[in-house]
Order: C-alpha cells, then structure tokens, then sequence
C-alpha cells in the first residue's frame, strides 16, 4: 500500500498542479490532505500563482479519482468545506494501516508533537503509532522527543516551505520519505 500526504498547499495553483503531476506519477493508492489547502492565512506571504478557485477543482477532480483523506489546517473554514466535494473540517483522522501500524492525521495546530511551531499535545495515541501532521512548513521524519514511542511525519509544505524545498510524503510498506517537488523550466 502507498500512501501520499500533501499539506499546506495554501491555494496555489502552480503548486497545486505540480503535486497532481505528481500524484500521477507516484500512483497512490491513498491521498492525505493534511489542511490549509484554499487560502495564504494572514502571516504568509502569496504563494507563486495564488488561486485558490482554480485549486477547488483540481483538488475536487483528484477526490473523485483516488480515495482522499483531509483534515483541518488552521486557515481552513467553513467557507472551503461548502467549496470542496470531500470533507475537511475534521481537527484528526486514524488511519489503520495494512501491518496495522495507526497513523494518527491532523494538521499540527490543534495536535502536534512540538517540532517548530506546532504544538505538544496529543491524545493518547498506543505506542508505534505515527503523528502525521502538517502546519509548520518543515519536513519531519523521527521519534518525537516528548512522546517516547511515537514517530512522527511531516511532509513539509506544497507552496511554502520554510526549510527550503517544496515537498510532500509517502508511506510505502511501513517507511516514510520526502519528495522534494521541483519547479518547471
């Protein structure tokens, strides 16, 4: 089973087409939205080519094509979710995995293991579990200090990286990794 996390895509439509390229590359058998998918928020910059009504459809096509799992990111709102045809409002979601590995999804600002500007407070999650989570812009792929027996995954960000490259994640067979998204020519 493969699995590909998005997150903060943040209404770009340039970056939202580069990770359906690559959605198609990779061939999922899932996807995972991680939130702030149709606005910039107010501390960020415009991302190249901001748009967020050409995003809804990208985004909408893809949830008809594939099985998609979405959750909540702080500049999501009620607004979006009456735009977009799969639901978003959710602060986490479980996703049970074939080796029965739990993959605990939310965006990083309601629940979060504390790397960057996330925050440190989860519910309780059994030990092996894996907090995937988004909000920071940061790629993360380790033991969360605070919380020993769970890993913890961030994908980095679609449109606006703060670490230096456009990103996003996979899941394959019990291993995490990043894919840096590169820019056409």
């Amino acid at each position: 089973m493969k699995i590909l996390f998005a997150s903060d895509i943040h209404g770009s439509a340039y970056w939202a087409g580069r990770l359906i390229a690559a959605i198609d590359r990779e061939a999922p058998d899932r996807v995972v939205l991680l939130g702030d998918l149709l606005y910039h928020g107010p501390r960020n910059d415009l991302p190249r080519d901001y748009n967020p009504k050409r995003v809804i459809p990208l985004l909408n096509t893809l949830a008809d094509q594939l099985p998609l799992t979405a959750v909540r990111g702080n500049c999501d709102s009620e607004v979006d979710q009456m735009v977009l045809n799969f639901p978003i409002m959710a602060d986490a979601a479980e996703l049970v995995c074939p080796d029965n590995s739990v993959l605990f999804l939310t965006h990083g600002h309601v629940y979060g293991v504390g790397f960057h500007n996330s925050v440190n407070r989860l519910p309780k999650l059994a030990p092996g579990s894996t907090v995937v989570f988004g909000h920071t812009h940061h790629k993360v792929n380790e033991e969360a200090p605070d919380h020993p027996g769970i890993w913890a995954f961030n994908p980095g960000s679609v449109s606006i990286p703060k670490d230096g490259s456009h990103s996003y994640g996979i899941w394959e067979d019990g291993t995490f990794s990043h894919v840096v998204l590169t820019e056409e020519a």
